[in-house]
């Protein structure tokens, strides 16, 4: 299993007297993530306007517009033109392969197929309890799947879930929903993924992963280890994929 490690974070300037100082939109930002976390505004729903959450935080609308603009740019929320500011939610298409990060070396992505191999619960082993913050020997749902491009197997997901998030989370309601697997979380269970860390590693397909991709024994694979996080930074999900690269690419971006 990977070894995660914490994020840490950087400390908060300090003002005058060594009191910590963050800027008056970043808490406004913070305090509209908690409302998200609350649940106050569902994924896909508009939020209130600049002018009500101005009014509502005692704020102008400026530092209200500069908080939203971070949160669009997190994926928090998602602006339209015309229409306002919405819960960004996984069943937009935009939103949905922002997490999938494979992509042809030519041409556009194909359509995606998720097939689910298995889901059971287990207990979680040391490394999930420290990388998801629950207890050893906790009651865990675990998932494999395949996702193919054109009816050629690409990633192996093997995917830890606490049930104490995710009770009810069954092969057979898996098996009965075509849609994406974030926005399965989202709506049956509440919980919305918004951010991961992943770690890359190159390794070699052994007879397990190589029945299942249809690929040699040996065939070189890229490892993703990722842990996925809800509002306010809580780890939710541990997986791991292992991926076929043979026409394929894992993109990223770095800001």
């Amino acid at each position: 299993m990977p070894d995660f490690s914490r994020r840490s974070e950087a400390p908060a300037a300090r003002g005058p007297g060594g009191a910590a100082f963050s800027p008056l939109y970043r808490q406004i930002k913070d305090l509209i993530v908690q409302s998200l976390d609350r649940g106050e505004w569902k994924p896909g729903e508009a939020i209130p306007s600049e002018l009500e959450l101005a009014a509502r935080f005692q704020v102008s609308q400026g530092t209200v517009r500069k908080a939203v603009d971070e949160l669009a740019a997190d994926h928090l929320l998602t602006r339209r033109q015309g229409k306002g500011t919405f819960v960004s939610t996984h069943h937009e298409p935009r939103v949905r392969f922002r997490f999938l990060r494979l992509a042809p070396d030519e041409g556009e992505p194909s359509p995606t197929e998720s097939r689910v191999l298995d889901c059971r619960r287990m207990r979680a082993t040391a490394e999930m309890a420290r990388s998801l913050d629950v207890r050893p020997g906790d009651g865990m749902v675990a998932i494999r799947r395949v996702l193919s491009f054109s009816g050629i197997p690409a990633i192996v997901d093997d995917i830890y879930l606490p049930v104490a998030l995710f009770k009810g989370l069954t092969g057979e309601l898996l098996e009965h929903y075509s849609g994406p697997l974030y926005g399965l979380f989202e709506t049956e269970f509440g919980v919305s993924m918004v951010r991961a860390e992943e770690k890359l590693r190159a390794v070699a397909a052994d007879d397990e992963y190589a029945g299942l991709l249809k690929v040699a024994v040996g065939t070189p694979l890229l490892r993703v280890d990722r842990i996925s996080y809800t509002y306010a930074d809580r780890p939710v999900e541990f997986r791991t994929g292992h991926y076929v690269t043979d026409h394929y690419h894992y993109r990223n971006s770095l800001n």
